[in-house]
Order: structure tokens, then sequence, then C-alpha cells
């Protein structure tokens, strides 16, 4: 991974902050970065892509609007803590889009050793929190980081709706591979997983989506 160097170098801090501080503060400014991240979805409001700071800030606010309906009871402000840090990563490591193959090959890799450079940045106590929250996100054992990857495959299938195709048209979102990505809606959230399917079935009948269902031969 090639060293970027920190932002706050550009201009440092004063020298006789509290050190603490000074961490806390070259860390937030670090994550300036997050909003120069483009995923591959698409916005709805606007013609271009959003970036990974748009994308955190509207999975925090559908895990306050929609845990009514996850199938297990949440921590509300646990779960938007999680969302608020899970993509941080890719300030170093870079978005992996999922129909990308060639993308995601060493993503693991990649956002593991970005997590051990940025997280370090923070003092000792905060940056095994905040570690351990995107652990927590990754590993999905808990209800609330089921819940939050539930959102985090909902909200780009919503974008991709109401782009009337987005994302879908890569050439690896097969039908099969949006539907791995609504499972993991239906994992958290009965309710939630059935709107998705009905997204995806409907996206199938438009043409937004390639069915991998065989076609019948002329009778």
């Amino acid at each position: 991974m090639d060293d970027p160097g920190l932002l706050i170098d550009r201009n440092p801090l004063p020298d006789d902050l509290d050190e603490r501080l000074r961490q806390q503060l070259t860390f937030i400014a670090e994550v300036d970065r997050l909003k120069t991240i483009l995923r591959a979805s698409p916005l709805a409001a606007a013609e271009r892509r959003e970036n990974d700071a748009e994308h955190s800030w509207h999975l925090a606010l559908m895990v306050m609007l929609l845990s009514e309906y996850a199938d297990e009871p949440i921590d509300v402000g646990h779960a938007m803590r999680l969302v608020v840090v899970h993509d941080l990563v890719e300030i170093y490591a870079g978005d992996s889009p999922v129909f990308d193959a060639a993308a995601v090959v060493d993503q693991r890799e990649r956002e593991e050793a970005a997590a051990d450079r940025l997280f370090a940045l923070l003092p000792d106590d905060q940056a095994t929190y905040v570690r351990a929250l995107w652990d927590e996100f990754e590993a999905a054992k808990t209800p609330e980081a089921r819940f939050c990857k539930a959102m985090d495959r909902l909200e780009p299938m919503l974008l991709n709706w109401l782009d009337r195709g987005g994302t879908w048209q890569m050439p690896g979102a097969t039908e099969a591979a949006v539907r791995a990505r609504e499972a993991g809606v239906v994992a958290a959230s009965t309710t939630l997983g059935a709107a998705t399917n009905r997204l995806v079935e409907e996206g199938l009948r438009r043409g937004w989506i390639r069915s991998d269902r065989p076609t019948r031969s002329p009778a």
C-alpha cells in the first residue's frame, strides 16, 4: 500500500496541543478522505456516484428508521456506530465493487492492512474500541452487525432501483449475484427481505437484472 501521507501534515496542528487531542484530531482530519472515495452505486438525486461518507450517513439513517423491522432486538445506537465505522478502511484500501470479480480478490488483505494503519492514529483505548466495532461489523456475529450488513445490502439495491439498473448493469451482476446480496437482507429482516425480493423480481421483469433462468425453447 502506497503511503499517501497524513492530511494534517499539510498544515500541522499547533505544538502545544494535548497529545490525546492531537491524535483524535489527526484521525478526524484523516477520515475526511472518506468523502473522496467513490462507490459504484449511483446517486438518485444527481448524475454521479455516491461516495463512502454519503453511503455511511445513509446507512446510519436507515438503521435509525428501519430498526423496527429487525428480526432480533438490536441496540440502535450501537448499530449506528457500526455503520459509521464500517467503510473507514476504504480510505486506504479503496472501494471494492461486489460485482467486479477482480476488485474483490485481495479485498480482505487490503482492508485489514488499512485498519491496522488507520485506527492506530487514535489514542490506544479508542483505537481498540473503533477497531472492535469494525471487526464486529465484518464478522456479522451479533444482531446489530447482521442488521447493519442488511442495510449495507439494501441501500445500493434501492439506489439501483431508482437508477433503473445502476450497478445491476455491471458484467458480474447476474441474477445469482444479485440474489446473494438479497440474502444478506433476508438474514436480518423477514420484512425487509421480502421487500428486497420484490425489487429484484420487478428488476428482472423490467430487464434491469440479467436472468440466470434457462429460456424455454419454442414448441
